[in-house]
């Protein structure tokens, strides 16, 4: 890691730390302490275990599309990818660092940097559309049970799902319809030529023109490989579900039993909805309100609230962040690419 990156580590544990403690000052420390002392061990530990399972099922993916690309992907190999992901998303405004770190990690492992990045440009496509999937399954069949308590909340969620959509229309935009992508790319590129340099413009455009090059290409040898892509599909789909499902093993652990198991993913979707609104890496500050006010639904206790919260973000935050930097000084093994048969 550089300085850099270590500087923003070390940034956003210190505005953990402070928000933690924000939201301890208005708490019962005492009744905290004795929610803490009778905490659910072992559900707690199966909602580690969703996490485990959420990086295996991508670590999955990672070798289902490395099949017919690479001699004998290891899983340790597999399992780096989204360790190393989950690091550099966790340190970087929109989570823009994931994606390079990921080549990065690939490249090490003796792939070429540009089947890794056409690999991770597919990756990309089909774990946004099982996002997207996800978000419109729980628009039709959950979208009121916030909407009739969090008017402002509820704006935010669909802001989210625009957002995705539009992310996924371009990505099928370049798929099907090449030439009027990319014509239609260079004309909102003119604008910048009144407030930047033509070279930089120009610049912008070769860098964009390339991404478009390769994610198209990819796409052709995916659409030959309609197999692969529903498998990852599938495999996305679940590991999804299990990220989902943590705060509901976090809320049994605090002995709230009566929970309803499709309500509370409802709700984590639409708080990761919320999140990617939000520019702070790992949307800290966001992430914690938009918890807090969901979440008071289920819990009217404020210490169990708290520590609910807290419990939450440490799985689903700094515990891939910790595992993240271990995954970093793991030597991969290195692999032997196959010719391309497509």
């Amino acid at each position: 890691m550089s300085r850099r990156n270590i500087a923003a580590l070390v940034a956003m544990l210190a505005l953990g730390v402070g928000i933690f403690w924000y939201e301890l000052r208005a708490t019962n420390l005492q009744q905290l302490a004795h929610d803490l002392m009778h905490l659910n061990f072992w559900w707690l530990g199966v909602a580690a275990l969703c996490m485990g399972f959420y990086w295996l099922f991508e670590a999955f993916v990672v070798k289902v599309l490395l099949k017919k690309r690479v001699e004998k992907f290891s899983l340790k190999n597999a399992l780096r990818i989204p360790l190393v992901e989950q690091l550099f998303n966790s340190i970087t405004p929109f989570s823009s660092g994931g994606q390079p770190a990921q080549l990065v990690a690939l490249m090490q492992s003796g792939i070429d940097g540009g089947r890794a990045s056409s690999l991770l440009l597919m990756k990309f496509v089909v774990f946004q559309a099982m996002v997207l999937i996800n978000f419109i399954l729980t628009l039709v069949f959950g979208f009121h049970l916030v909407a009739a308590k969090f008017t402002y909340l509820a704006w935010l969620v669909v802001f989210g799902f625009v957002m995705h959509l539009t992310v996924i229309a371009g990505l099928l935009m370049v798929m099907y319809w090449y030439n009027f992508t990319k014509k239609l790319v260079h004309l909102c590129l003119r604008p910048l030529k009144l407030f930047m340099k033509a070279e930089r413009v120009a610049k912008i455009r070769e860098q964009l023109d390339h991404k478009i090059d390769n994610f198209y290409a990819e796409s052709l040898r995916i659409k030959r490989d309609t197999k692969t892509i529903v498998v990852a599909s599938l495999l996305t789909f679940i590991q999804l579900i299990f990220y989902y499902s943590v705060p509901y093993f976090v809320l049994l652990s605090l002995g709230l039993t009566k929970v309803n198991f499709f309500e509370v993913l409802v709700m984590h979707i639409m708080i990761v909805m919320i999140i990617s609104l939000f520019p702070i890496p790992g949307g800290s500050g966001g992430a914690e309100l938009s918890f807090k006010a969901l979440f008071a639904t289920f819990i009217t206790s404020n210490s169990k609230l708290v520590l609910a919260m807290i419990l939450w973000r440490v799985m689903t935050y700094y515990l891939g962040m910790f595992i993240g930097m271990f995954a970093m000084v793991v030597k991969p093994d290195k692999v032997v690419e196959l010719k391309d048969q497509t």
